[in-house]
């Protein structure tokens, strides 16, 4: 790890630790390890997200390649193993270049690689970034006509509501006039399928969030005892998101850098948000940064909405 990333982890979650409550930045769920138990949660049967996303993709890519037009420089943000990403570039026009950008450096350039074997008339130009930080395009060798992001997943559901109108603001700014945003979007549906989804019987979800503190050992040298936390997940109706935490089963201290932080039998260190939107409720809430929305695609149940915006 680049020695200003390591920083940049101690300093997130040392602040995060001395917060009351706690709290750890889900952005750093996704190391090469991370990233692959993701890619187990998305194969798992409780979670109906990637499942139904992927349904929605292949059903209506065609018309999502006409929407984006030609000669589009096509920028994913988490692109991370790029499998929707593929059903997207099958049907898109001429396109200048695709653009994955992804915290995970190691799980980027093999997912951009294999990209580049199957499709060797794009150019593939991959970004290490944390895009929820500024970050500069790459410049492609054809001019395109314009840019477009595709935030797939339903990653914006994890950014409280301020900061996730904060993030679409940006991009309208990165992708500039007649710039498009390919976006997925969580639905809200009955309570017992979105825990399910969150608490899969294999316990995927539950060692995805437990690498964390596994990443904190490996990488920071951080003194914590694993087996002291557990996996906790639920819905909160009033705030309309699935809420993610580690829980403490005992009295225990973390050491790390120094800093001796105590953690009490019990105490929840939040780690995920989840929000679940409306189609109507989240145009309006990308509406006043900018964007018009042009269409909906989604699956047969509601669970999963793909939406396309653009600047005009």
């Amino acid at each position: 790890m680049p020695q200003h990333t390591r920083d940049h982890f101690l300093d997130d979650t040392l602040t995060g630790l001395l917060r009351s409550p706690k709290h750890l930045p889900c952005k750093y769920f996704y190391d090469q390890r991370g990233s692959q138990l993701f890619d187990a949660i998305c194969q798992t049967d409780d979670y109906y997200l990637t499942r139904t996303e992927t349904q929605v993709m292949q059903q209506y890519a065609a018309e999502m390649g006409n929407c984006l037009g030609e000669r589009v420089m096509l920028v994913e943000f988490g692109s991370g193993s790029s499998i929707k990403t593929r059903d997207l570039l099958d049907h898109l026009h001429d396109p200048v270049a695709y653009v994955p950008v992804d915290i995970s450096h190691a799980h980027l350039m093999e997912s951009a690689t294999d990209i580049a074997i199957d499709y060797p008339e794009i150019e593939i130009l991959p970004v290490c970034a944390d895009f929820t930080q500024p970050f500069s395009l790459p410049t492609a060798k054809r001019k395109p006509s314009h840019n477009a992001v595709y935030f797939p997943g339903s990653t914006i559901g994890n950014f409280q509501v301020d900061a996730a109108q904060r993030l679409l603001g940006s991009i309208g700014k990165m992708c500039g006039r007649q710039g498009g945003l390919l976006i997925g979007i969580d639905l809200q549906k009955d309570r017992d399928v979105l825990e399910r989804a969150y608490n899969d019987d294999e316990g995927v979800t539950a060692e995805f969030n437990l690498n964390l503190l596994h990443r904190m050992r490996r990488e920071l040298d951080a003194a914590i005892d694993v087996s002291a936390f557990e996996h906790h997940a639920f819905y909160n109706d009033r705030q309309g998101r699935i809420e993610i935490y580690l829980r403490s089963r005992v009295d225990q201290t973390i050491r790390l850098d120094g800093h001796q932080l105590p953690v009490r039998a019990g105490e929840l260190i939040h780690t995920e948000y989840s929000h679940k939107y409306t189609v109507d409720g989240f145009a309006e809430l990308a509406g006043e940064v900018g964007w018009t929305l042009r269409e909906v695609w989604t699956d047969p149940d509601s669970y999963f909405a793909v939406m396309h915006f653009v600047i005009l």
